[in-house]
């Protein structure tokens, strides 16, 4: 069973140059039909790539691509940072882009008593971006991933340049009420089992958790499934940290936030799949009204919580449209 949780990878000094390639060599090109890369990131690049940042709350696993002014993508649950290798292919020319992975979720590596709320995340990447000596990012969200944006925008709005939204938590649905009894397996620590077979039983993961949160569940193929599934049930460590971080979204971490965004001047984009069922687009329009700078939403038809992975091209058009209208 534990040969399941290893990661088997080939080939990593061919794909550590392949993720690289983006400072030496254009990898996207605009056409009409929007952004395109001529190169695809597998689990192998990004692993290849995984760096660990040796900070105050551990080891923090991040990957990092590109130079210039920096984007910080943000992961939702139960994935990491590799959920945005699809716009990293495509933005890597235009942002120093850096995806770091939550605590409690990926490969990064906290003590056990390390708190995993979305507050202290916010805490954590701040304390990574200082050693990576970024002082302001653009911010690019999904899911939980989302809710931590937020939150940190207001508590270091200085450090935020913009923020693109896609399908997350808002202080009226947070955690919503779909979530739910994910939160319950976690309180009875039974969600990491769950979890775990889905490595053995990719069509019941396609079934279940990928049917709710992708257009297409094939998408969830099973590197897909490994990549996030074994790291978060690698130990029991791991799958208890798995559970608290979960636990950790009751109380809503949100509540009050409303106030202060309101306060904010930041340029934000919303870009919302519009059959997900999870958060709703009702939420969407609530950002929309609740930030002083949005600049809209775009609904993707079909799009469901992480329609980023089958869309990248839109997360990288609107991310480009919304950092050049930021005049950067």
């Amino acid at each position: 069973m534990n040969r399941r949780f290893l990661l088997k990878f080939s080939g990593i000094a061919l794909a550590a140059s392949t993720l690289g390639a983006c400072a030496s060599h254009p990898e996207f090109h605009s056409t009409s039909a929007g952004i395109t890369a001529a190169q695809v990131t597998d689990a192998a690049a990004w692993r290849a790539a995984r760096r660990f940042a040796p900070l105050s709350f551990g080891k923090i696993a991040y990957v990092e691509r590109g130079s210039g002014d920096a984007a910080l993508f943000l992961h939702g649950a139960p994935l990491n940072g590799f959920q945005w290798r699809g716009a990293f292919d495509r933005l890597c020319n235009a942002r120093r882009c850096i995806a770091p992975d939550f605590m409690g979720l990926g490969y990064s590596e906290v003590p056990e008593s390390q708190p995993l709320a979305a507050e202290d995340q916010v805490d954590m990447l701040a304390a990574l971006l200082d050693s990576l000596g970024v002082s302001q990012v653009d911010i690019v969200a999904s899911d939980s991933g989302g809710a931590v944006a937020q939150l940190f925008l207001v508590k270091f709005p200085q450090r935020v340049r913009t923020l693109l939204l896609t399908n997350c938590d808002t202080e009226p649905n947070s955690p919503p009420p779909k979530v739910m009894p994910v939160l319950e397996m976690a309180r009875a620590g039974t969600l990491a089992a769950s979890t775990a077979a889905w490595i053995s039983d990719p069509a019941m993961a396609r079934s279940t958790f990928g049917a709710a949160v992708f257009q297409n569940p094939e998408v969830l193929t099973q590197e897909l499934i490994e990549t996030y599934a074994s790291p978060v049930v690698s130990s029991p460590k791991r799958q208890a940290q798995y559970h608290d971080f979960h636990k950790a979204f009751v109380p809503n971490p949100l509540a009050g936030i409303e106030a202060k965004l309101r306060r904010t001047r930041v340029p934000v984009r919303i870009v919302w799949g519009e059959s997900d069922d999870i958060f709703p687009n009702e939420d969407a329009h609530y950002l929309d009204r609740t930030f002083p700078g949005s600049q809209g939403i775009r609904f993707v038809p079909g799009g469901k919580l992480f329609f980023q992975e089958e869309n990248p091209d839109i997360i990288a058009e609107e991310a480009l449209r919304l950092w050049s209208s930021h005049g950067s």
